[in-house]
C-alpha cells in the first residue's frame, strides 16, 4: 500500500467559520460555514481540504440558501386514530409507538417481518447503529439503502475482482493520468470539482487525452478529445472488445497477470467469442469504427490510464458485469496500484462509501465483513456482544418494497430518503406503503411524497446541525460538524435509533455522542483483523482498517482532519492515511490474487417494441440534487433548469407528433409522467432523457420514477434506470402560462404545474386543458385578489388568446400572470428582477403591459452561470460587443465560469454556436 502524510489530530489553523463537509455528491468537498450577524449562513470552500482545496460547485456554494426552517419537520408526529391526519406527539409517545410496533410484529411474525430503508445522506455513525440494531439485535439483514440505486454494482464488481469493496485510486490519479476515460458519467455536472481538476491539469499537459463514453452528448463531452456515443446497454461489448484488442496487440502485462491474478483465460475466451471483431463491436455499440479503434489504440499506448465510471455503468441489469469488464482491462495491462492508473468508481452520494463501511447494504456485514461467512458473523457478534446475528442476506431495495406490498414485511423504518420518488416502479412503492401496518419515517422535511404514507414521523437533524463523519469516493473520511442549533425538537439519527433500541430492551446502544459511535466503528474495523499488527490481529487480513483512529478522545475527534483509509495502527502508534491500494500487488481474496471475471455481454432485459419504441434514460441535472427537498429551496439553483423536461431527437419528435417547448406524456408499462419537450442536441434517435429530481411537491406530474422498470442486476440488485421502453405522445392543452407571486397561488383550475423557488417570490409554470372564459376573473382567483379594489394592470388580446395581469401593492409588484395558447412566453428573468425593486418605475409598468423590458440589457436571459447569476443574453452581448472568443475571456469579463466551472462546457458550446452563426 502507498502510505502518505501522517494524520494530524489537532485542529487546523484557526480561521473564521466551522470546517465541515458538503452533503451532496461523493467528491466530499470541505466547506467553511460561518453564521453571520443577521443569522444567515455564509459558505466558502475549505482551502485546507485535499478534495477541493477551497473550490465548491454551485450546489455547495448555495448551501446557505437551504438551511432555513421553512418546510422543516420540527416535532414528532403520529397518525390520528381515524387515520386521516398527522398530529403532533411527544418524543416519548412516538418512540414508544415505534419500539412497541416493531417488537410486537417481530414477536408475531419473526425478525424478517420488519425492515429499515436508509440512505447515503446519513452520517457513518447513524448508519453504524442502524446496522447494529437490525443485524445484531433484531437478527435480520432487512436493512438496505438508497445507495443500492446508484453504487451497488460497483460494490459487487469490486468484491468479485478484488475480494472486497475497495476503490484503488485517489483523486490525484486523475491529474497524473495520460488518458482519462469517463464512462457513464456526466462529470462536469455531477462531480464538477473533479471535472475541473481534470480540466485544469489538461491546460498544463495538452498531451493528456480525455475520452467520454456516454449515449448522450453531455456537458462533459464539450472538453473531450473523443466522445463515444455508444448504444445504451452495450458497455460490456465495448470493453470486452478492448480486452481482446489489448491481448492481440501486445499490451498484456504478463508478469503482473501471472503473479497477481487468476481467471484471465476464461475472461479472454468470453471476450473473444463475441467481441474480437472491432467492426462487429462498433456495429453493436452503434459507434464509428475509426473512433472505436482510436480509443482502443489510446488505451493500449498509454500506461497511465484512469477509467472513471458512475451511474451510467452501475444502473443497469448488467451493471456488475460492466464494472468487471472495465476492471478486466486494467488487470490485463497491470494498470492498477500505481500513480495515475486504475479503475475508479465515482460515488454518487456524500456517504455512500461510509454506508458500505458499516454494512449498510442488505448483503453485507459491518467493517467489510461478509454476511455469508460464519467466521465474520461470529467476529461481529462477539465484538457487539449481541444476542443474535442475521445469517442470510436481507431484502434489497426493490425486493423489499415488493415484500411490503405482499405483506411479508409488515413494518418499515425509512431514514433520510424519498423512495416514492427515487425508486423504480414508484407507484408500486406507494401501493406497498399504503398496505404496510407500520411506516416510520425519520426526515428533516415535513411534506414529501413518501412522508404522506407515514404512521410516525420523527424529526431528524439536517446538515449544519448534525455531527459525525462521511467518507468520499477516494476513501477519505471527513468530519461533518454542527454550526447551527438543533431546530425544534429534532434529534440526531443515531440517537433516535439508540432510543428505539433501548425501548425494545436491547443493550449496547448507550452512546452519548457521535464520537463514541465512531470509536466503536473504528474498533470493529481492527478487531480480529490480521492486518492490524496489534493484539486484535488474530483473524484474516481485511483491508478496511481504522485501527489508527481508535482511542481518540473527544477533542481529538473534534479536531480530526480528513484522511484516507486504510490506516492501521502500527507498532509505533503512528496514524497514517493511504492514498492508493494494491501497490504491492496483493488483493483481498484469500490467495492475495485479483480475479478476472468472464463477462458475457447481454442486452437490457426489456427491449423496445411497437408499443414502447423508445428507450428512456434518467439522470441528474447540474444544479439539483436527488428529489430536491433541499436544493429546491435555493433560488440560485432553480435558475438553470427550472422545470423537468423530455430531451429527444428532433426527428423522433416529428415522428411522434410532439413539438419543442410543448407538453408531452411519456408512458411505460409501469407508469407515466408529463413534461415539456426539448432538443438539447445531445441525444440519439430512439432515446429519451428525463431528469430524476421532480416530485409531487414541486410538479403536478413529473415523477419519472413511476415509469422506470423494476428489473435489477442479478448480482448487485441495482435497478436499470438507464433503459426503460417507453412511448411519447402529445399532451394537448388549451393554454400555457406562468405566475410569479409573493403568495401561493390557487391552482384548482390548472392541469399541469411546476413550482420554482424565486428570490422573494414563488414561480409557477402552468398549463390548462379547459379554455378560460373570463381571463380577468380567472387571474384574480388564481392570485387571490379582488381585481376591483386592487392596483391591477391588465392587457388582453382576445383574438390571439394572450393575457397579462399584474397586481401592484404600494408601488411594488406583488404578483403577475402571463397566459398564451403557445408556450413561447416572455422572459421570466426580467420579471424576476422586478420583485427585488422597492418601487416599480413607469418604464417597468409599460414593460409589464407589453411583455418585455423597455431598457436594453434588462433581460439577462436563461441562467448559464448559477454561481454569479450570469444569463445567456448577457454572455452573448459581451461576446458580440467585445469580440470574446475564449472561455477565459468570458470569465475575465463577466466572472462566468470562474468559480466551480460546471458552466464552462456550456459557455464553450455557446461560443462555438455564435462563431458558426458568424461564419454562416
Amino acid at each position: 500500500m502507498n502510505h502518505i502524510s501522517t494524520l494530524p489530530l489537532q485542529p487546523a489553523a484557526k480561521l473564521a467559520g466551522t470546517l465541515t463537509t458538503c452533503p451532496y455528491c461523493g467528491v466530499g468537498c470541505g466547506v467553511r460555514a460561518t453564521v453571520n450577524g443577521d443569522g444567515q449562513v455564509d459558505i466558502a470552500g475549505d482551502e485546507t481540504h485535499a478534495s477541493n482545496l477551497g473550490r465548491l460547485c454551485v450546489k455547495g456554494s448555495a448551501l446557505g440558501e437551504t438551511v432555513a426552517l421553512d418546510g422543516r419537520l420540527l416535532y414528532p408526529q403520529m397518525r390520528s386514530a381515524d387515520q386521516q391526519s398527522m398530529q403532533r406527539a411527544s418524543w416519548d409517545d412516538a418512540l414508544d409507538k415505534v419500539a412497541h410496533g416493531f417488537r410486537s410484529i417481530i414477536e408475531q411474525h419473526g425478525p424478517d417481518s420488519v425492515a429499515l430503508y436508509v440512505s447515503g445522506q446519513l452520517l457513518t455513525e447513524d448508519y453504524y447503529v442502524a446496522n447494529k440494531l437490525m443485524k445484531g439485535y433484531i437478527g435480520s439483514a432487512n436493512i438496505d439503502t438508497n445507495s443500492r440505486l446508484c453504487m451497488s454494482s460497483a460494490v459487487a464488481g469490486h468484491k468479485r475482482a478484488f475480494g472486497a469493496d475497495l476503490v484503488p485510486v485517489c483523486y490525484e490519479d486523475l491529474e497524473l493520468a495520460d488518458l482519462v476515460v469517463l464512462v457513464g458519467s456526466n462529470t462536469a455536472w455531477c462531480h464538477p470539482i473533479l471535472f475541473q481538476r481534470i480540466a485544469r491539469i489538461r491546460e498544463t499537459r495538452p498531451q493528456m487525452k480525455l475520452v467520454v463514453i456516454d449515449p448522450r452528448r453531455t456537458a462533459t463531452c464539450e472538453l473531450a478529445d473523443l466522445h463515444l456515443p455508444l448504444k445504451a446497454g452495450s458497455d460490456v461489448w465495448l470493453f470486452n472488445g478492448l480486452l481482446s484488442f489489448l491481448a492481440r496487440n501486445g499490451a498484456v502485462d504478463k508478469d503482473f497477470v501471472a503473479e497477481h491474478t487468476n481467471g484471465m483465460a476464461a475472461a479472454l475466451e468470453t471476450a473473444e467469442a463475441d467481441c474480437a471483431d472491432l467492426a462487429a463491436v462498433a456495429k453493436i455499440c452503434k459507434l464509428d469504427p475509426q473512433d472505436l479503434l482510436t480509443f482502443y489504440q489510446w488505451f493500449a499506448d498509454n500506461e497511465k490510464v484512469v477509467s472513471a465510471f458512475s451511474q451510467g455503468v452501475n444502473q443497469s441489469s448488467s451493471g456488475t458485469d460492466k464494472v468487471n469488464s472495465i476492471i478486466n482491462c486494467h488487470l490485463l495491462t497491470g494498470r492498477i496500484g500505481k500513480p495515475g492508473m486504475g479503475p475508479f468508481s465515482i460515488t454518487g452520494q456524500p456517504n455512500a462509501m461510509g454506508g458500505r463501511e458499516v454494512g449498510g447494504l442488505a448483503n453485507m456485514l459491518a467493517a467489510h465483513m461478509e454476511l455469508d461467512n460464519p467466521q465474520h458473523r461470529a467476529t461481529v457478534q462477539t465484538y457487539w456482544q449481541s444476542p443474535q446475528m442475521a445469517e442470510r442476506p436481507g431484502l434489497k431495495a426493490v425486493d423489499l418494497f415488493q415484500a411490503i406490498e405482499a405483506g411479508r414485511v409488515k413494518a418499515v423504518w425509512i431514514m433520510a430518503t424519498n423512495p416514492v420518488v427515487s425508486l423504480p416502479d414508484a407507484d408500486q412503492v406507494q401501493r406497498a406503503l399504503k398496505k404496510c401496518e407500520l411506516v416510520v419515517i425519520s426526515d428533516i422535511i415535513e411534506k414529501t411524497d413518501t412522508n404522506a404514507f407515514a404512521h410516525v414521523l420523527l424529526p431528524a437533524l439536517g446538515w449544519g446541525e448534525k455531527d459525525g463523519t462521511v467518507t468520499s469516493s477516494e476513501r477519505r473520511i471527513s468530519r461533518q460538524r454542527a454550526f447551527l442549533p438543533a431546530p425544534g425538537e429534532a434529534r440526531a439519527d443515531w440517537r433516535i435509533i439508540c432510543q428505539v433500541a433501548q425501548r425494545m430492551g436491547y443493550d449496547g446502544f448507550d452512546f452519548n455522542s457521535a464520537h463514541q459511535v465512531f470509536d466503536e466503528h473504528a474498533g470493529l474495523s481492527a478487531y480480529r483483523n490480521g492486518g492490524n499488527g496489534g493484539a486484535d490481529g488474530d483473524g484474516p487480513h481485511r483491508v478496511f482498517n481504522l485501527g489508527g483512529l481508535r482511542g481518540m478522545d473527544r477533542a481529538q475527534f473534534d479536531g480530526m482532519q480528513p484522511v484516507q483509509w486504510p490506516l492501521p495502527a502500527d507498532a509505533a502508534g503512528e496514524r497514517q492515511g493511504t492514498a492508493r491500494l494494491f501497490a504491492d500487488g496483493r488483493f483481498a481474496h484469500a490467495d492475495g490474487r485479483a480475479r478476472f471475471i468472464a463477462t458475457a455481454p447481454r442486452a437490457p432485459r426489456h427491449a423496445v417494441d411497437g408499443d414502447y419504441p423508445l428507450s428512456l434514460n434518467t439522470g441528474r441535472v447540474r444544479d439539483q440534487w436527488h428529489t430536491m427537498t433541499r436544493t429546491g429551496k435555493s433560488p440560485r439553483l432553480a435558475d438553470h433548469v427550472p422545470e423537468s423536461f423530455i430531451d429527444m431527437h428532433p426527428q423522433d419528435a416529428l415522428l411522434y407528433g410532439v413539438r419543442e417547448g410543448m407538453l408531452a406524456r411519456v408512458s411505460s408499462q409501469w407508469g407515466e409522467m408529463v413534461a415539456k419537450v426539448q432538443h438539447g442536441g445531445g441525444i440519439a434517435r430512439g432515446s429519451l432523457f428525463v431528469p430524476i429530481h421532480w416530485n409531487r411537491q414541486s410538479a403536478s406530474d413529473a415523477r419519472v420514477g413511476a415509469l422506470v422498470n423494476p428489473v435489477v442486476d442479478p448480482v448487485s440488485g441495482e435497478p436499470e434506470f438507464k433503459h426503460t421502453p417507453v412511448r411519447v405522445e402529445e399532451f394537448a392543452v388549451a393554454w400555457y402560462g406562468f405566475v410569479l407571486s409573493r403568495a401561493q397561488p390557487v391552482l384548482d383550475d390548472v392541469t399541469h404545474w411546476t413550482r420554482i423557488q424565486g428570490r422573494s417570490f414563488h414561480r409557477y409554470e402552468l398549463a390548462g386543458r379547459s379554455p378560460i372564459a373570463d381571463h380577468g376573473a380567472w387571474a384574480a382567483r388564481l392570485l387571490g385578489v379582488d381585481a376591483a379594489d386592487a392596483d391591477w394592470l391588465e392587457y388582453q388580446d382576445g383574438s390571439a388568446g394572450i393575457y397579462r395581469a399584474v397586481h401592484v401593492v404600494d408601488d411594488r409588484i406583488d404578483a403577475c400572470v402571463f397566459l398564451s395558447p403557445r408556450p413561447d412566453l416572455p422572459s421570466r428573468a426580467w420579471l424576476a428582477s422586478l420583485f427585488l425593486k422597492e418601487r416599480l418605475e413607469d418604464a417597468d409598468r409599460v414593460g409589464l403591459l407589453i411583455g418585455q423590458p423597455i431598457a436594453k440589457g434588462a433581460d439577462t436571459g436563461p441562467t448559464v452561470c448559477s454561481c454569479f447569476s450570469v444569463g445567456r443574453n448577457t454572455i452573448c452581448d459581451a461576446v458580440r460587443k467585445q469580440g470574446l472568443t475564449t472561455v477565459a475571456q468570458v470569465t475575465g469579463c463577466l466572472k462566468a465560469g470562474g468559480n466551480c466551472g460546471s458552466c464552462v462546457p456550456e459557455i464553450k458550446k455557446l461560443l462555438t454556436e455564435m462563431l458558426q452563426e458568424e461564419v454562416s
